[in-house]
């Protein structure tokens, strides 16, 4: 086998970049790159690890033998080893031996700038080139007007594991498969985007992909990296959009991954009270160190860049933001000016999203943020952090809790419903229905339901109906669009027979055509994060346990009046107050027979009265179906 030559892909500009923390491409020189040097093809390597004396390539190539193909310190204390093996072609498997100073600590590491990565269990990392021809140009073309502040923004998020299953051969549904299956379903269901759980590789499944050892390569259990690239080029030919988990708030102690990588704490901060996490047994990211800094957000660019991401679901913001989080007393050490903020955290995310939007723009960042951690969707140039959504959980916790109540006692608990609209403005918030609320004990949407079979799903598709009209975006977990009975099941495909019954054919048909209204009714979201788009008419009927409010686009034309019944009684000629004088036609209710409802609908136009009520000039009657939301138009 032929030996290391020496050679560099890195300039002095880039290594000034590293150590400032201002490389962004990182992924570009890291890792293992087939090229030609001299007129041999082969491979280079390069990997960070300041605190080693000695790094060899080990892998199928030298029968995994240490000390045969040594890589070369720079000499400019970047910390980086590097060489060009002649010979190693695509699909070698490969590690780094590391022999530390420290006390001669010696491992045998993953690349954590790999491509490709063995199929769990195994753990090795896999030389690639895909070499991938996209077609998606017209998407990215025209996507910023599908990924805008103004445009409807429905969320499919999906476990890509556990969304279908090969019945016959018991196996995951491949990327290739996906791109037929669940592209063609998220159409049909009208939804614009579809959010993946983390699909970086990861060694244990029980983690859902949040445990990441291989941050920049697609999981190898559902095919390889070009294949997941056909997968979003699939989506995008269809124009939905792509939106990944990303996890730079921990990673796992796995010997291959990460931590204490050269014998050091080189990725993870070394004091405990900020390098590891309590509830996930983790190690937490050193946010102040400029390398790697600048390896987060090289592997945010990456995805964007090498994968055509349409935007980044950043996880567990609020594990990062707070020194405090879940720590006790003593625990944590407060940072320069006595407070619980994590600075270098703070700064790291304005950082990251200056630097996707800069090069970006079209793209979205969105943090699930569970804090009043102030101006988290504000730009950094007004002192905010930067993203473009937050992930809005007071409401999900309010709307569920107010939801599982028997109808009866919801009188008494209105402001649960509408306490929401007192703060939804203050950022630009994301409505989430996601897997964090289908687990561990706490049914599934549909399980959280009062009353019989017919109320369960009636307050199903009013709870969605009430989503549907509220300001913010929206995201819905996968089998919740059709009333998943059991709590989702990491290890089980979806409940898909439930679709030969009835009910769950009707909820599922009711989803598809709000999503398709939500998508052809401006008013609902060109403002959908401005207090110009939403006006409340009554909040406080708790007798009827009635809200009814206007949502406004652009156009004045485009206003739709929504009531909400929260009892299954329907009630007739119920009074509401407008401001103007024309006509009012139902365009929407949930209460339809198509949708499994009792079909208590407005068959005719319904004239506006000179009279007055909820404080407003005019007002007309209408029905309110039981357990049902009703959308109305104005005519002039």
């Amino acid at each position: 086998m032929d030996k290391v030559i020496t050679y560099s892909l890195f300039t002095d500009f880039d290594i000034d970049l590293f150590k400032a923390g201002k490389h962004y491409k990182l992924y570009e020189k890291f890792g293992s790159h087939i090229i030609t040097v001299n007129g041999k093809k082969g491979t280079y390597f390069a990997v960070w690890a300041p605190t080693a004396k000695q790094v060899s390539v080990i892998g199928d190539f030298n029968h995994w033998v240490d000390g045969g193909h040594q890589l070369n310190v720079r000499w400019d204390s970047s910390g980086i080893w590097e060489g060009f093996i002649p010979s190693i072609e695509k699909g070698t498997s490969y590690k780094y031996k590391l022999h530390s100073n420290n006390k001669g600590y010696i491992s045998e590491k993953a690349d954590p700038y790999a491509r490709r990565c063995e199929h769990p269990p195994k753990t090795a990392s896999i030389v690639w080139d895909d070499n991938y021809k996209w077609k998606d140009n017209n998407w990215l073309k025209t996507r910023k007007k599908h990924n805008a502040l103004d445009a409807p923004y429905s969320v499919y998020e999906v476990h890509l594991g556990s969304w279908k299953k090969h019945l016959e051969e018991d196996r995951f549904l491949s990327y290739v498969e996906l791109a037929d299956d669940l592209v063609n379903y998220v159409k049909e269901m009208n939804f614009t985007h579809v959010e993946l759980m983390p699909i970086m590789e990861f060694p244990y499944d029980p983690s859902w992909g949040y445990q990441i050892t291989g941050y920049f390569a697609p999981t190898s259990r559902f095919g390889y990296p070009e294949e997941f690239k056909y997968l979003v080029d699939k989506l995008h030919e269809n124009k939905i959009g792509i939106i990944l988990d990303w996890v730079p708030s921990h990673f796992p102690e796995d010997a291959h991954g990460l931590g204490y990588f050269d014998g050091s704490n080189l990725y993870e901060h070394p004091d405990k009270r900020k390098g590891y996490h309590p509830d996930w047994k983790s190690l937490i990211f050193n946010y102040g160190r400029n390398e790697v800094r600048s390896f987060l957000i090289s592997n945010a660019i990456f995805w964007l860049d090498q994968y055509h991401a349409d935007g980044l679901r950043v996880d567990a913001v609020a594990s990062m933001l707070f020194l405090d989080y879940s720590r006790e007393d003593g625990e944590w050490e407060p940072n320069i000016y006595g407070g619980k903020e994590n600075l270098d955290a703070v700064s790291f995310f304005k950082e990251l999203n200056e630097e996707v939007y800069k090069s970006f723009p079209d793209v979205q960042t969105i943090a699930e943020e569970s804090t009043a951690f102030p101006m988290v969707s504000k730009p950094t140039s007004m002192g905010g952090l930067g993203f473009g959504m937050k992930w809005m959980m007071g409401w999900m916790h309010d709307t569920l809790e107010y939801f599982s109540k028997d109808s009866i006692y919801r009188k008494y608990h209105q402001n649960e419903i509408t306490f929401s609209l007192a703060y939804a403005f203050t950022e630009n918030f994301m409505l989430p229905l996601s897997h964090d609320e289908v687990v561990y004990g706490k049914k599934s949407i549909l399980g959280r339901m009062p009353g019989d079979e017919w109320q369960r799903f009636a307050n199903l598709r009013l709870l969605y109906g009430y989503m549907f009209t509220h300001p913010g975006t929206k995201l819905l977990f996968m089998g919740s669009e059709f009333g998943q009975y059991d709590e989702w099941n990491f290890e089980s495909s979806l409940d898909w027979n439930l679709l030969n019954f009835y009910p769950h054919i009707n909820t599922k048909k009711y989803f598809s055509s709000l999503n398709k209204f939500y998508k052809t009714t401006p008013a609902l979201y060109e403002k959908g994060f401005s207090n110009e788009g939403f006006e409340w008419i009554s909040y406080d009927d708790t007798e009827n346990s009635v809200i009814s409010y206007i949502r406004k686009g652009n156009h004045e034309e485009n206003d739709v009046l929504v009531i909400c019944n929260f009892t299954p009684t329907k009630i007739e000629n119920y009074r509401v107050g407008v401001s103007r004088k024309g006509k009012l036609k139902e365009v929407f209710n949930s209460d339809c027979k198509e949708f499994g409802g009792s079909n208590v609908v407005n068959t005719r136009q319904i004239t506006i009265k000179n009279q007055s009520w909820n404080h407003r000039e005019f007002s007309a009657e209408l029905i309110l179906p039981p357990l049902g939301m009703t959308i109305l138009k104005f005519k002039l």
